[in-house]
This record gives C-alpha cells, structure tokens and sequence, in this order.
C-alpha cells in the first residue's frame, strides 16, 4: 500500500497524474479485511479522522485486531467507545490503553496536540450527565481540540452558569448535555454566538422517558443555532464538534 502511495506521488512530481486526480486516488484506497472486520484505513485521509472503534458486541480479541491493524497502518491515536471496564482489562493485556472507567472510553496512543480553530467547552445540566460529558469531551480530545469542562451548570442554579459566561462566549463550540428536561440547551443557545450541540441523557425520574423527554424538547428549542444528537451519544456530539472545530474555508477550483 505505501509502495502504490509512492508510485502515485511520483506520478503527479513527474507531470503524469494531476494533484486532484491523485487526491481522489487517495480517497479511494482500499480497507484491511480482518474478516470479521473490514478496517477503513483511509478514512483519515477521506474525512480528516480516523476511524473510532465501536466497543460494544466485540470481543476483546476483535478490538486487539483492528487495534493493531489501525497500528500497522500509522494511526498514532485510536479511539475505542462503548467499551466495559471487564472488556477494557482484557485488552490491556495485550496492547497499551488509557481506560476511562466513566466514560467507557478506551484511548490507544497519545492524544493529539490541539488544532482546532478555537476551544469546545463541554457543559452539563447535572452531574449525573458527567459519564456522557467525558465520552464526548475525550472523544474531541482525542480527535485534535482544546476542551473546556463546565459540570453542573444546569438551569436550576442558573447562577452557576452565568458565572462561566467568559467561557460560553469565548467558545467556538459548546456541548449542552442534560437530562429531564433539557433546558440547559435552549438556555446556552440563547446565551452563545458559537453553534450548540444538544446531547439529551436518560437522566431523569419517570416521565423524562429515558431521556425522550430532554430530546423532544432539545429538538423543538426556541433558541437559533441549537442541533441535536441522540440520546446518551457524547460521541456523536464531540465528533462534530471536532468538524466544526475544524473548518476552513475550501479552495474554489479552477
């Protein structure tokens, strides 16, 4: 695979293949077939972030695989969610992880050096929402971004949120994450000039429905600039905050 990588760069050096012709060459590189798993080892190059591992319903065996295989193929960070503290143990025996109990976050490698345009600060309602918080704040971590944490910051205590105004203002992307009803979302996307990405938790007592009750209202916010992601999904809430983070301006071709 380097090999053809080579060729394909001394193709555009001696004239023979445009640098947008071998840009899309690129894209399309093949994946690794485990068998049980067919690795994208160009989604990095693609998307701009490597492939993350999803932990739940894989044996440890599985992960210590695509582990290595993402390894093999110089991915410096790897990115493990989902994954219990028994599963996380037995890998750990094989490979090297920082496991973040809480979170259910396993990290291979070192994080990253921030560089992100700016700092995604990551602020809950309550501090049960901090298991799903810590999912989404390492998983920017990990992906290339500053990240600021405002724990327990939730809307029946408003004070201590607008205690931290000069983070929710000087932020380029804020995590609202709350359970029962979710407020907090609204409230920041009334406060910020930054996008907001709602995560709504199944924190809450009977009628908060598992957390439908945080969505449904996270989705029919009144305030502008507030997008939603699922239920309990601090992953999919720091990975775009990691693209929005990351966003420049694309050259027009010519």
């Amino acid at each position: 695979m380097n090999y053809d990588i080579l060729t394909l760069l001394e193709a555009v050096r001696d004239g023979k293949v445009s640098a947008e012709d071998a840009l899309l060459k690129l894209k399309q590189q093949p994946f690794e077939d485990l068998g049980f798993a067919k690795v994208d080892l160009h989604r990095k190059t693609r998307q701009g972030a490597a492939e993350v591992i999803y932990g739940a319903g894989k044996t440890p065996d599985q992960i210590i695989q695509i582990v290595r295989t993402l390894q093999q193929a110089g991915q410096d960070t790897i990115l493990i969610t989902r994954m219990d503290e028994q599963k996380a143990a037995a890998v750990q025996k094989e490979i090297q992880i920082d496991y973040h109990k809480g979170a259910h976050i396993g990290i291979a490698g070192k994080l990253p050096a921030p560089d992100g345009l700016g700092t995604i600060v990551v602020a809950t309602g309550g501090t049960s929402d901090i298991p799903v918080a810590e999912e989404a704040a390492l998983t920017a971590e990990a992906l290339g971004n500053k990240v600021e944490r405002l724990y327990d910051v939730g809307v029946a205590g408003l004070h201590r949120l607008l205690s931290h105004m000069d983070q929710v203002m000087n932020a380029s992307v804020i995590i609202a994450i709350a359970g029962m009803e979710g407020a907090l979302a609204s409230v920041i996307g009334g406060l910020a000039d930054c996008p907001v990405i709602a995560v709504p938790t199944s924190v809450g007592y009977g009628s908060a429905f598992e957390g439908l009750s945080a969505l449904l209202s996270m989705l029919n916010s009144c305030a502008s600039g507030v997008s939603v992601v699922n239920i309990d999904n601090g992953f999919g809430a720091g990975f775009l905050a990691s693209r929005i983070n990351h966003m420049r301006a694309k050259p027009e071709k010519k």
